[in-house]
């Protein structure tokens, strides 16, 4: 019995100095990685655990890549939707949720918070003046970041569950939804948090195989998706921004003044500035405007949308030129959709979710720009996506070859800027587009990536996890130096 005692108590340091070692001496980059990896490892078991719907049996590789696509919040898929289990949809939802940014950044603020405490404990200064003074600074700041994370906190439960009640009576309403639902053996409340949490998280996938497609026509979901998919992400800095302004004026308290005044002193990413926020809104109504008049001007007479009237077509085109930007929730089949719209779409999936048109970074001189234009050439994200490009194109030569219509550039390039993006939306494969009809050929709703082999599926996986790691090579790669 003392033998077990102490074994459990030598597990137990063991297990602590784990813990404190990666969480204060691990570069952020390893964390966060590694914390990627780690849930998409553990959310693999779930569908070897318990049975598909249906009597499919999809590889282990198209499994780990559907928990890949769900941690990394990117909706990528090789398998069709309706294969999943109410079990395993709910063990996927739980896997957007932990692997959504707003969720990341509020783990991220955490560690930030017990890094801050702990140099608090351990700092020596030379005179108890600059102790006093230091002390007071870091006091204030740990205060104010608490604030932040019960802040965000609030926010992240507060939208998920208005968004869940929203869709869980319109579903119980909108007759048409739930007798689609019911006659897929869908469960109206698995439906809704699953839509509410991959809305909010920007991932884009739907428990139905068609995604958002057989929802075309019900303007009124459309539109509740909305809000969620811009507060999840693109708008989600002015959310926080104003809601801190809210509880500053009504409070009074100087911790929401100091979030105000100085947002960058407590380094989380999503808090800006006034003038970011206003430059960041303008961009994204600029944006999408620009896709809104493509889109209508080149398939409002389109097969895209037959059979809607002028208001159900503006309402579906406005809900996927807004998820093209990261959700990735399509209500239109991409794989005929105008080229040129699609180029469009390749340059707005590639475009980080802050984009924003400042005339010059405050934070760096035009001198330091000039000098380092060279390593954003060498090193910028879009080198390595040409890579990445080249690569898949050779895993898939042979069915570039024989299957020149689906396997095209364009559709690749797609493919991988979506991956990285962590959109999620595709051009699919057509069995009526094969040259050679020699083959049997059953069509799914699945994206392009499900007829790609195992290596250009691992490649795409790679290119995944590499777009949700972005932020680390924002500044022409100098960021993925490991200091």
């Amino acid at each position: 019995m003392k033998n077990l005692s102490s074994f459990a108590s030598s597990l137990r340091s063991f297990f602590i100095f784990i813990v404190h070692t990666l969480i204060f001496h691990t570069n952020p980059f390893i964390q966060e990685l590694g914390y990627l990896v780690t849930l998409s490892l553990l959310g693999v078991l779930p569908f070897f655990i318990f049975k598909l719907r249906d009597a499919s049996k999809p590889t282990t590789m198209d499994l780990f890549f559907t928990s890949v696509s769900s941690v990394t919040v990117s909706s990528m898929s090789t398998v069709d939707m309706e294969i999943f289990s109410n079990t395993q949809l709910v063990f996927m939802t739980i896997m957007m949720f932990l692997g959504g940014e707003v969720f990341m950044s509020l783990l991220r603020m955490c560690v930030n918070y017990a890094k801050m405490s702990n140099a608090r404990k351990s700092t020596v200064f030379p005179t108890e003046e600059v102790a006093k003074s230091c002390v007071e600074e870091d006091g204030i700041k740990g205060k104010c970041l608490l604030v932040l994370i019960w802040l965000v906190s609030g926010y992240l439960l507060v939208v998920n569950g208005l968004g869940f009640l929203c869709i869980l009576i319109y579903v119980n309403v909108a007759q048409s939804v739930k007798k689609l639902l019911r006659s897929r053996s869908l469960n109206l409340e698995t439906f809704a948090i699953f839509t509410t949490v991959s809305t909010f998280t920007n991932c884009g996938f739907l428990p139905t195989n068609e995604g958002m497609m057989v929802f075309i026509r019900n303007s009124g979901l459309l539109l509740l998706l909305i809000p969620q998919i811009l507060m999840g992400n693109t708008l989600f800095p002015l959310c926080l921004r104003f809601l801190v302004w809210v509880l500053e004026k009504k409070t009074q308290k100087s911790e929401f003044m100091y979030l105000l005044k100085k947002p960058r002193n407590l380094g989380y990413d999503h808090l800006l500035s006034g003038i970011r926020c206003l430059y960041l809104g303008v961009t994204i109504l600029a944006f999408t405007i620009l896709q809104l008049l493509f889109f209508v001007s080149m398939e409002w007479r389109s097969n895209v949308l037959t059979g809607l009237d002028g208001g159900q077509k503006f309402v579906a085109a406005l809900f996927q030129v807004i998820n093209i930007r990261h959700s990735g929730e399509n209500v239109v089949d991409f794989s005929v959709i105008s080229q040129a719209f699609l180029v469009l779409s390749i340059l707005m999936m590639y475009l980080p979710s802050y984009t924003s048109y400042i005339p010059i970074d405050d934070q760096e001189t035009i001198e330091e720009k000039e000098s380092t234009w060279k390593k954003n050439i060498l090193f910028s994200n879009l080198t390595y996506l040409a890579i990445f490009v080249i690569l898949i194109c050779i895993t898939e030569r042979h069915k570039i070859k024989e299957d020149p219509l689906n396997f095209n550039i364009l559709s690749i390039t797609f493919e991988v800027v979506s991956a990285y993006g962590n959109v999620g939306l595709s051009m699919g494969y057509s069995c009526l587009n094969r040259i050679d009809t020699s083959s049997p050929c059953v069509d799914g709703w699945y994206g392009l990536a499900g007829k790609w082999s195992n290596g250009g599926k691992f490649l795409l996986i790679l290119v995944m996890l590499f777009g949700k790691m972005k932020k680390y090579g924002f500044r022409g790669g100098r960021a993925w130096i490991l200091e």
